[in-house]
């Protein structure tokens, strides 16, 4: 029986909606939590039902300050249209419920079921219990019950997908909650990853993301020190796959044999999201990061003289404790020297239960604020200088969804290049869906973004188009593909990187 046979199968007992926020783990977790609720018999609620749906699912994030503040704002929101609904029920999952467990029941009441970032799978059993016996239900499980790529997955598009090759991480940065949270790292076995990817790939599924909380440590629980670059010569090895990405990587485990790997391996894009966090040797250690910034710098030479036109990204922390003027100017200095394509820049924020929270020399908010200013503005010239140097290249784009906002206006598509850099280009002639491959001149660029203005010089019809279109074409209503372990394959997704834990790496 398919997955959709089998969710056809079920009685509807309603919609549900679910909210994510922080990193990309969370958005993958929350595709699985729409499939395990499809799986149960619920439909997902339209566009824009903003809470009116039977079952609400907050899938949470605890990396920045306010991230409580927030949730108990939306739970606010939704008491008084549960009054008015009754059968209604709300779930808080994620990381901000591992941490916070009973209290989110006792600052709202009127939460049904509080559920971890290690027990995810355990969601409809646990609505129904709340529902049954009417009362709420916390369940926090403190290790890993099942890995998660066996749980049912609605997949989010139909031609890229993120594919989780590790749970969990090993570090010990004084900043960051998130092992505390989401435990010591777990690998998946290289057989099962393939297999996953493989049956993506049958159902035209052409790009995807290999996901991991600190992705290039992958092998430390295998015992095999060069599993990573293993792994991605394998996907180069898989027919129909043509884009490989992965995030977010740990500048102490990249190590040489990965480089040599994506240099070599036709489908890894030649992009790379290197968390930086701070220039300063001093900051670094005091972050209990185990790189000093000749090293971070080293890795950037090497990944560039053996991919020359590799666009490398990375997250920033400004203000750290302790941060003087001069460790500040060590960053900025680093950003000039390492030309980052772009940079997710963070003001330092405390996360409770973090070693960081009660440092001395917390850093004054005005000076963080004008630090973090004078970051962002060198940061915007030099993306911008990069994009410019992309102006006259002909790239392959792959058309994407939603990627442009004001194409409908401006009569544009848009997609992403090998590299990750966002393109509009004119729209073609002929037809064009999501997954399908353009090729274009630039002729224009701004610092977050290129264009290209003249007509396209080539449409390629993939097959990855031909799932969009299949998947766009279903009856309204009907439950998304399914994707367990590897025995069904599904198109996925790959919404755009957020901040949060993943990209704090």
């Amino acid at each position: 029986m398919t997955s959709s046979d089998r969710s056809q199968a079920v009685d509807v007992k309603g919609t549900y909606e679910v909210r994510t926020y922080g990193c990309q783990m969370n958005v993958h977790d929350s595709e699985r939590l729409s499939g395990l609720l499809e799986d149960a018999g619920y439909v997902r609620a339209p566009e824009g039902s903003d809470g009116d749906a039977d079952v609400v699912v907050f899938n949470t994030c605890a990396v920045r300050e306010n991230a409580d503040n927030k949730l108990y704002g939306n739970l606010g929101r939704l008491a008084p249209m549960k009054t008015r609904r009754p059968g209604m029920q709300i779930a808080v999952g994620g990381c901000l419920a591992q941490k916070d467990r009973d209290t989110i029941v006792k600052k709202a009441p009127w939460v049904d079921v509080v559920f971890g970032t290690h027990n995810i799978g355990k969601l409809p059993v646990l609505l129904e219990r709340a529902r049954v016996q009417e009362e709420a239900q916390v369940e926090i499980a403190e290790s890993l019950e099942a890995f998660p790529s066996t749980l049912p997955t609605r997949r989010e598009s139909a031609y890229a997908a993120w594919v989780s090759i590790s749970v969990g991480c090993n570090n010990t940065c004084t900043f960051c909650i998130v092992p505390a949270l989401r435990g010591k790292e777990e690998d998946r076995r290289p057989g099962d990853i393939l297999a996953e990817i493989e049956a993506l790939v049958g159902e035209g599924v052409s790009e995807i993301t290999l996901l991991g909380q600190n992705v290039n440590a992958y092998g430390s629980d295998l015992g095999d020190r060069e599993a990573f670059s293993k792994l991605l010569r394998a996907c180069g090895e898989i027919e129909g796959l043509e884009r490989v990405r992965f995030t977010s990587p740990h500048p102490r485990d990249f190590t040489d044999d990965v480089i040599a790997a994506m240099a070599e391996t036709p489908n890894v894009m030649p992009q790379l999201h290197m968390p930086l966090q701070s220039g300063s040797d001093t900051i670094l250690k005091a972050m209990r990061r185990s790189y000093r910034q000749e090293r971070f710098l080293g890795i950037i030479k090497k990944v560039r003289d053996a991919i020359p036109r590799a666009a490398i990204s990375t997250d920033i922390i400004v203000g750290f404790p302790g941060e003087t003027e001069e460790d500040f100017e060590q960053t900025m200095h680093t950003v000039r020297e390492a030309r980052f394509a772009n940079a997710f820049t963070f003001q330092y924020s405390k996360r409770p239960g973090t070693p960081a929270a009660t440092m001395e020399g917390q850093v004054p908010k005005e000076v963080v604020q004008a630090r973090y200013e004078r970051l962002v503005a060198l940061q915007e010239e030099i993306s911008w200088e990069e994009n410019k140097k992309q102006v006259g290249r002909t790239l392959e784009v792959m058309v994407a969804e939603g990627e442009g906002r004001k194409d409908g206006a401006t009569h544009r598509l848009s997609g992403r290049a090998p590299d990750n850099r966002l393109v509009h280009f004119t729209k073609p002639e002929q037809e064009v869906r999501p997954g399908d491959v353009v090729t274009v001149e630039i002729t224009y660029a701004a610092p977050h973004h290129l264009l290209a203005e003249g007509p396209a010089q080539a449409v390629r019809r993939t097959r990855a188009g031909d799932a969009w279109q299949k998947r766009n074409e279903a009856p309204p209503q009907q439950p998304g593909v399914m994707l367990g372990l590897p025995t069904v394959g599904i198109p996925a997704p790959l919404p755009a990187p957020t901040g949060g834990c993943s990209a704090l790496g």
